[in-house]
């Protein structure tokens, strides 16, 4: 039977085909934008935490727990908002999530006490915890395959470019004007967030879900500029739909999924016990150590350079070999690295070897979070990984009071290192018991060019 001839056209195809152009450049630049205040807001607690002890004279067991209690607000933040974001949009939740973290973390900047503060610190943190699953499910989805794994994770590095900011304003600002500034700089997001609801697309699962083929074609023209795709052609919408009813956490376990799941939960859990110990206590730890106040804030600046060096290498080798490869390779190599970092007094080799640390734990995690959200079906990637990172969070709420309770003993304040290894080598572990071959990773159209469509003439 003759008619219109249709073409079918598999979005996440596309794009997985498609080049870097303008239009990736927004996505990640918006991504990286939001995500740099994620390590900022870590690393600012870790920064400013010498000073607010002596202000509001907390021990350590105290400030620990303050630090904790935020962490708790960025586990139910990432449990709660990441599943509502794969029904709702994740756009409209990344508007959430950078409205409370500004209102919140500028509020806690005026906090007259530790409580006052702790609440303020609570609520900002649900936005923080929506956030960063939000943000690594949108840049994987608009990404090219060719070299996704390298595009999330210096997207990604934004968190380090955070904390860098934290350090150096801790280092030059905070003498000058108090440690309150840092928080009152949070309030940038929010003064940029109009500018965010204009330019930042929705996922391409929410556009297919809602049959939005006019909002679809115009976003795959711009991936794909000789595509030349319109609203008629077909986007398989009532396959997504289908795709995407049930619940999104029980989908996790579904189709063999449930044993790589827990194991991303196991390494993300780990690497985040490392990551928030070390982001928390770092500066406190090498002034206890003898090391001068400003010193032990370029040990947390060496920190984040390290971070964004593992980021960089292990995303291109990532690319090359495979995220699995690379990220048990890269725990093995910290497990090493934190004994020999409660072994040595030296200040150059404390340097590189801070810097190595920095790589195997927030440059790994930096590669494990496109790997998981590749995993997992589009539809339901945000919370595939918002469960990660929420379990994750379990470990950085343990880590703070954890390191406290160790600094508040006789523990030589080094030797604290060497317990760092131990969850290194769980992720590592972790990492070599994901099953691959029931994953739902994007595939390149065959020809593997900027058209990157599949055609299937339907006749109607």
């Amino acid at each position: 039977m003759g008619g219109i001839i249709l073409r079918t056209i598999n979005a996440s195809e596309v794009v997985a085909a498609s080049k870097f152009n303008r239009f990736h450049l927004m996505v990640y630049l918006w991504c990286f934008f939001a995500i740099a205040f994620d390590g900022y807001d870590i690393a600012m607690y870790g920064v400013g935490l010498p000073w607010m002890m002596e202000d509001w004279n907390l021990s350590a067991v105290q400030a620990g727990a303050i630090g904790s209690y935020s962490l708790v607000g960025m586990m139910v933040g990432a449990l709660v908002l990441a599943p509502l974001a794969d029904k709702i949009g994740r756009k409209k939740v990344l508007a959430v999530c950078m409205f409370l973290f500004s209102v919140f973390t500028l509020l806690a900047g005026f906090a007259p006490n530790a409580t006052f503060f702790t609440v303020m610190r609570f609520i900002a943190a649900l936005g923080m915890g929506g956030l960063m699953p939000n943000v690594i499910s949108l840049m994987t989805e608009y990404s090219p395959k060719k070299n996704r794994a390298i595009i999330v994770a210096t997207m990604y590095c934004g968190y380090s470019v955070g904390g860098i900011l934290a350090s150096l304003i801790g280092m030059y600002i905070i003498p000058l004007f108090g440690w309150r500034v840092l928080y009152w700089i949070g309030v940038i997001p929010l003064l940029t967030l109009p500018f965010f609801i204009k330019q930042f697309p929705e996922s391409l699962s929410f556009y297919i879900v809602r049959n939005q083929a006019k909002k679809l074609a115009d976003i795959l023209n711009q991936i794909n500029p000789f595509g030349n795709y319109k609203e008629t052609d077909d986007y398989q919408f009532a396959s997504a739909k289908e795709s995407a009813k049930g619940s999104p956490i029980k989908k996790l376990f579904e189709n063999k999924r449930a044993a790589s799941t827990f194991a991303f939960w196991l390494s993300v859990f780990s690497c985040f016990l490392m990551v928030y110990g070390l982001n928390t206590w770092l500066p406190k730890i090498m002034q206890q150590a003898g090391f001068g106040l400003t010193s032990s804030l370029s040990f947390n600046l060496v920190l984040c350079v390290g971070q964004v060096g593992g980021a960089l290498i292990g995303g291109y080798f990532a690319d090359k070999i495979g995220h699995k490869k690379v990220l048990a390779s890269l725990y093995i190599l910290g497990a090493l690295c934190f004994v020999a970092l409660g072994l040595t007094s030296n200040p150059f080799v404390l340097y590189i070897l801070i810097a190595l640390g920095g790589a195997c734990t927030v440059g790994a995690q930096n590669i494990a979070n496109p790997y998981i959200s590749e995993y997992y079906p589009k539809e339901i990637r945000a919370t595939g990984v918002g469960y990660a990172i929420g379990m994750g969070r379990i470990g950085s709420i343990m880590a703070p009071t954890l390191i406290g309770l160790f600094l508040a003993t006789s523990f030589d304040p080094q030797k604290v290192f060497i317990t760092f290894a131990v969850p290194s080598i769980v992720a590592a572990t972790a990492i070599l018991f994901i099953q691959e071959k029931f994953g739902s990773f994007d595939k390149v159209s065959v020809q593997d060019e900027p058209k990157g469509q599949l055609e299937k003439p339907v006749n109607i």
